[in-house]
């Protein structure tokens, strides 16, 4: 059966939550934080977009991977906070779920 991977969509935080989240799951980055300057003929960008995320993965446990990126402003993108991300963790044990609720 096919695993479903939530992305999450930041404006300009990716990184910080990711941080975080790395912290509640003690687990490493799944490869580099890939930027959006690191992608050639994006002009027009500023300073600040181009250090926003572009793509980043988390494994959380069970194969699970919780991806994001940020969004681009000036290319139009506007987060909506609330805009139908939702994140479903199935622990495996009493102690993990409460080790997670009480983290997060």
């Amino acid at each position: 059966m096919a695993k479903m991977n939530p992305y999450l969509n930041f404006d300009g935080k990716a990184e910080e939550a990711f941080t975080f989240y790395k912290s509640v799951f003690g687990t490493e980055f799944d490869g580099p934080i890939h930027r959006i300057g690191d992608t050639p003929g994006l002009d027009g960008i500023t300073e600040e977009e181009k250090k926003r995320v572009m793509h980043v993965s988390l494994p959380i446990g069970g194969g699970d991977v919780l991806m994001a990126s940020d969004t681009v402003p000036s290319m139009g993108h506007k987060l909506v906070v609330g805009n139908n991300n939702y994140i479903s963790l199935h622990p495996t044990s009493r102690e993990e779920a409460d080790k997670l609720f009480n983290g997060l």
